[in-house]
């Protein structure tokens, strides 16, 4: 992916709108053609197989991540999960199948300031020293080799929205581990995506950054950014979630609603405060009913 994002088209300074708790939106985003422009598929995998070394992991998988919607990738440990979505970011090569981005083929797409990716938690700095704003910087990569005024002001953005501002100079490792979570998830905004693609954002944060994520997806789903996540449980997300996806053993066995729960759909996010669908906030898969989850998910 850094690669990608390193070797993604430049594109020179246009005006910039402003979208209320949002980022500014580029001129680019406001050029869009093609799928996606009209409620489209941002991302698709289609019959999908892919393997690490001689092992199969992925066994004809079909992901579909439409705008304005927010999928929740579930499934136990070794179903594939993360390795669908480092497919869907180019880091896993698909063995067959296709993958489309934004109505792209992937060995064509090159706009990947359009994807913010959260990979499955890892230190902030890759052992390398930097502060916090460093490493947020670095998610502008992907639309502009050098520093402009654009950046730091996205930049600045990314951190209010996670609640780091004020600790945007210290050393990333004098971070917990849920607020190393908060600056990858800060580096993925300050790329302003229309597209979010988390890999197990829950794991292993406190409560706090669980509650941040929930309130930062808010924002920018009330915007318009669309998300691919990758989870064991739903948890405080639950009330985001407009559909589900459950791999076991590398093939989706289902692919909709959460069983048992009232979910937003994408015409709920406009809705007024108070109006908007609600969810079982706190239901495991598996207890809620007897269905393809039933004891995969503990």
């Amino acid at each position: 992916m850094t690669l990608a994002l390193a070797r993604a088209t430049r594109r020179s300074p246009t005006p910039r709108t402003h979208l209320p708790g949002r980022l500014p939106v580029t001129g680019e985003r406001q050029r869009q053609t093609g799928p996606a422009a009209t409620g489209g598929e941002l991302l698709a995998l289609r019959a999908a197989t892919a393997a690490l070394g001689s092992r199969p992991v992925l066994r004809g998988v079909d992901l579909t991540v439409r705008r304005g919607e927010v999928v929740a990738l579930l499934g136990p440990n070794g179903s594939g999960k993360s390795t669908a979505v480092r497919a869907a970011v180019g880091q896993v090569p698909l063995t067959g199948g296709s993958l489309e981005l934004f109505g792209t083929p992937r060995d064509r797409f090159r706009e990947w300031f359009r994807i913010g990716y959260v990979p499955q938690r890892t230190t902030a700095s890759s052992g390398v020293p930097a502060t916090v704003r460093e490493v947020v910087s670095s998610g502008r990569l992907a639309r502009s080799g050098r520093r402009r005024r654009a950046d730091r002001s996205a930049v600045d953005r990314a951190l209010s929205l996670v609640g780091l501002e004020d600790r945007a100079r210290d050393s990333v490792d004098a971070l917990s581990g849920g607020q190393h979570q908060r600056v990858l998830i800060a580096r993925a905004l300050a790329v302003e995506p229309e597209l979010l693609i988390m890999d197990e954002p829950l794991a292993g944060v406190d409560l706090t950054s669980q509650d941040v994520l929930a309130a930062t997806l808010r924002n920018q789903l009330a915007a318009g950014v669309s998300a691919l996540l990758v989870l064991h449980e739903l948890g405080p997300l639950a009330p985001l979630i407009h559909r589900v996806v459950v791999l076991r053993d590398g093939r989706v066995v289902h692919d909709g609603p959460p069983p048992s729960a009232n979910v937003r759909t994408p015409a709920e996010d406009g809705a007024a405060p108070g109006t908007e669908g609600t969810a079982n906030q706190g239901c495991h898969p598996a207890p809620c009913d007897p269905s393809p989850w039933t004891g995969q998910l503990n």
